[in-house]
């Protein structure tokens, strides 16, 4: 009976060829009949001559093995007698016997020698064998094509049979590249012909995967996802037609996806073995293809969709993630198992379906949506407002993509799978992102955008006064106890650039977020640290700072920048900078111990801010000193004061004590003004001053130190401790030279002027220990001692 001809779609290239040469005409059609017995006189022909070539090679094969098993009886002999020989070689020999054990090794190298090339040559016989089979197989499938519709079932267990031969041969050229890597050529030509079998028999692998999803009704319609709104609630739910498939269908959907499934783990063990030693894990993870040809007619039927919506971009991101929900469940649920039974180790299906419907997105958006903003921006003449409009749609693409990836992952945690990390590309896979991993210019371009809305919007907050205030409790995003004095403008320029860093996390290069940041989050941080050191300038200018108006505000920038500061080394301690620190290899790049700060990427801007605190620290600390400075010269200049007896000086100094009061007052409206730390640089700073000061004008000055005078000097140095008292246990610590002088000038003794001063025993058990050899013997002159 004459079958009819199948559809076109299931016929290869080379049956569409023939049948276009030989009936393309009515008259043509009358001569099918004589073509027809034509062509199975060739065939019958062609089926004998392949029989008598199977017959001649069975006996070849039986020739050989019986030569090949006297060869291995003479070569089991031969190893018999090598070995009696080495033994007897072990007592004593003579001359006659050194030159047969040389003539011995050297017929044991050649031994060797021709069992090498034995072994070599039942390889290849054996290699030759397989890569037969395969290319035989593969003749068949096309041979059978061609001449008739073959069943579905036929064309499977072909290629069954072809690629278990295929597993055959990679298994024993994996062996031979271990034991015997000599013979690379031997591989290659084996390599050859296998490319050359596998680029005919994927292709007619997938297209017939391809035909039998199209007879399954796939893609599933999306018609009902084409109204204005795809993501609403009342849209009619669409079978899934990899559910509803039956029988036979079904089983020979089973059969060709765990073909693909073979094919593509085959591949990965080739490349693998091919590229050892030169890529490592090149070709770890590939996309899985049988998952592809699901995707790829249902990127190119929502195509059709997205081009109606150019300018409505979150309706693709609606419909492209409906898509992806509702048939996600469907490949934990059918087709993980047979990804399972085809020992295709490392993927998941779901994973796959995930990242292949992301992927498919982003190359649309990297094709059609990106390109018409860019023109946009960068189209000569275009007025400000279409490139004002084009920024904030590029903007509002990126709210977009951000949303849709953090849906999109949810999807796959379900599958166990972390993508904080960059482990397998599994982040790359998940994040339409992507696009700018391809296109790191776009990146520049979209940083660009970013910093400009930030800095304009960040202006606004700079300029308004109220934002300069001291936050409160619930307005401050610092932790600690010195939140309440950091000024509120603080948290919103924090707010604002952790806002502009949080919109790059789903970029999955570390390099592309690196640079993002640095582009973004770097001159936002000038931009804050330039306003706070105009302020101070500002302050400084119109008052030299000697208001308490204008130290306040001095310190209410301080302030602002200490708890910047310490939300910064914060930030720079979270994974997702501490990523930014290794290198390409995988490890920490460092300079001696490992630091989140001198190693991140706001290292300078960190250096920045640590020295704009140093610098207004120390001239908080110098303007106080040099009022302190300028209240006690009449103190200074008073040396009379020195030579007074005993009972007059049980009074305190007047100026001194009016040097104290407003040294007293100064710290105070700093120590309510400035935060902890920075307070106590401050009045430490203020103590060192002080010491030097007091000690080189009055200790070192040649002054004439009397009983009275020692004791009216100790009480004032009494009340300038207690000053310092209230922020330190023992302030007199904190002022060692002047307390070494103080313990000099009252614990010498009258006689100690005639003894050497060099005395270190008496100075080290009176605690004189910050002052040097002509340091004590200077006090110690002009120390008077009433008779």
């Amino acid at each position: 009976m004459t079958r009819p001809i199948p559809p076109h779609t299931s016929l290869s290239s080379h049956a569409l060829y023939f049948l276009n040469s030989h009936l393309s005409s009515k008259e043509d059609l009358d001569s099918a009949p004589n073509l027809l017995s034509e062509l199975r006189i060739q065939s019958d022909a062609l089926d004998r001559t392949l029989a008598g070539l199977n017959e001649e090679l069975r006996s070849q094969l039986t020739r050989h093995s019986s030569f090949s098993n006297r060869i291995g009886s003479l070569f089991s002999n031969i190893h018999a007698q090598l070995e009696d020989l080495h033994h007897s070689s072990a007592r004593p020999q003579s001359g006659l016997e050194r030159g047969m054990g040389v003539e011995l090794q050297a017929l044991a190298k050649e031994v060797a020698r021709v069992e090498t090339v034995r072994n070599y040559a039942e390889t290849a016989l054996k290699l030759d064998t397989l890569v037969g089979d395969v290319e035989d197989a593969v003749s068949s499938t096309m041979t059978r094509t061609l001449r008739k519709h073959p069943t579905s079932k036929d064309l499977e267990d072909m290629r069954a049979v072809a690629l278990k031969t295929l597993k055959s041969t990679e298994d024993v050229l994996s062996s031979v590249r271990k034991k015997y890597p000599q013979w690379a050529r031997l591989i290659s030509a084996v390599d050859h012909r296998i490319d050359r079998a596998l680029a005919i028999l994927r292709p007619q692998a997938i297209a017939d995967h391809r035909t039998l999803l199209t007879s399954l009704g796939w893609p599933p319609p999306l018609s009902t996802l084409s109204s204005s709104n795809p993501d609403m609630k009342g849209s009619a739910p669409v079978q899934n037609p990899l559910f509803t498939m039956q029988g036979d269908f079904k089983l020979q959907y089973c059969e060709s996806f765990l073909a693909l499934c073979g094919l593509q783990e085959l591949q990965r063990k080739r490349k693998t073995r091919q590229l050892e030693g030169q890529y490592k894990d090149v070709f770890l993870h590939q996309p899985l293809w049988v998952i592809e040809e699901l995707v790829n007619p249902i990127s190119i039927a929502s195509q059709r969709h997205f081009s109606k919506w150019i300018e409505k971009p979150e309706y693709i991101f609606a419909l492209v993630y409906k898509i992806t929900r509702d048939y996600v469940d469907s490949m934990d649920d059918l087709l993980q198992p047979l990804v399972d039974e085809a020992m295709l180790s490392g993927y998941s299906c779901r994973e796959e379906w995930i990242s292949a419907m992301v992927s498919s997105l982003s190359t649309y958006l990297a094709k059609e949506i990106f390109p018409i903003y860019i023109n946009q921006l960068e189209e000569e003449g275009s007025d400000n407002a279409i490139q004002a409009q084009a920024r904030i749609s590029w903007l509002n693409l990126i709210d977009l993509m951000i949303a849709f990836d953090k849906r999109v992952q949810s999807l796959a945690a379900h599958s166990g799978v972390t993508l904080s990390l960059q482990e397998d590309g599994n982040m790359q896979k998940m994040s339409s992102f992507a696009v700018f991993c391809d296109r790191p210019d776009w990146l520049d371009l979209w940083s660009e955008i970013e910093l400009n809305d930030a800095l304009y919007k960040l202006n606004a907050q700079i300029e308004d006064d109220r934002n300069w205030i001291i936050a409160g409790q619930k307005d401050s995003v610092f932790s600690g106890q010195e939140e309440n004095k950091s000024p509120t403008i603080s948290s919103a320029v924090l707010k604002r650039l952790s806002s502009v860093i949080d919109r790059c996390r789903s970029v999955p290069s570390i390099s592309l977020r690196s640079k993002f940041v640095k582009s973004t989050g770097g001159p936002i941080i000038h931009k804050f640290l330039g306003s706070l050191r105009q302020r101070c300038q500002e302050a400084e200018g119109l008052t030299a700072l000697t208001d308490d108006s204008a130290l306040t505000k001095v310190a209410n920038s301080i302030n602002g920048a200490h708890c910047f500061e310490t939300a910064l080394v914060e930030f720079c301690e979270d994974v997702f900078f501490l990523e930014m620190g290794l290198d390409q290899s995988g490890n920490l790049v460092t300079d001696g111990d490992f630091s989140a700060v001198s190693n991140g990427v706001f290292h300078e801007e960190l250096k920045n801010f640590e020295e704009f605190r140093t610098e207004w620290v120390e001239k908080l600390s110098t303007v106080v000193l040099r009022g302190f400075d300028s209240l006690c010269r009449g103190y200074i200049k008073n040396k009379k004061q020195w030579q007074e007896k005993s009972e007059e000086a049980l009074t305190l100094s007047p100026s001194f004590i009016e040097a104290m009061d407003y040294l007293q007052g100064k710290l105070s409206v700093l120590e309510k003004g400035l935060n902890k730390v920075d307070f106590t640089r401050v009045w430490r700073s203020l103590a060192f001053g002080v010491d030097k000061f007091i000690f080189s004008n009055i200790f070192m000055a040649n002054l004439k130190f009397h009983d009275g005078g020692v004791e009216r000097l100790c009480n004032d140095l009494t009340v300038l401790f207690a000053v310092f008292g209230a922020w330190c246990l023992r302030p007199e610590g904190f002022f060692p030279k002047v307390n070494d002088g103080l313990k000099l000038l009252r614990n010498a003794k009258k006689q100690l002027k005639n003894t050497l001063i060099a005395d270190e025993r008496w100075l080290r058990d009176n605690g004189i220990r910050h002052l040097s050899a002509s340091e004590v013997e200077k006090i110690m002159k002009n120390r008077v001692f009433t008779t």
